[in-house]
């Protein structure tokens, strides 16, 4: 919870996330969320770029079989999620795609 919490009790996600600019500043910029309320967790978040989240997830180290997949929205938004440890902090990676754009051309949506 964020109650007494201070920016020191943040310096290791920021710490993560400046060692993400230092060493894949030329990957895609993401969506940054920092959190009091989870202020050991990174979040960055990918929409609409399906090449961008794939890049940092290789940069990252999580394999294609650790991303979860689920759709919300009655199906018409494809999430993808993953996570890693990254210089101490819980990174997670998540994706939104809208179906449509997702699905290559002629292959069925």
């Amino acid at each position: 919870m964020s109650d007494g919490l201070t920016l020191d009790d943040l310096a290791v996600v920021l710490r993560a996330l400046r060692l993400l600019a230092v060493d894949f500043g030329h990957l895609p910029a993401p969506d940054v969320q920092v959190s009091t309320i989870y202020p050991h967790r990174l979040e960055l978040r990918f929409h609409d770029n399906l090449p961008g989240f794939e890049a940092w997830r290789e940069s990252v180290g999580v394999a294609p079989d650790d991303v979860v997949y689920r759709e919300q929205s009655d199906g018409r938004t494809r999430v993808l999620k993953a996570s890693a440890d990254y210089a101490g902090a819980a990174l997670e990676l998540t994706g939104y795609f809208d179906v449509q754009a997702a699905v290559p051309v002629g292959m069925p949506a």
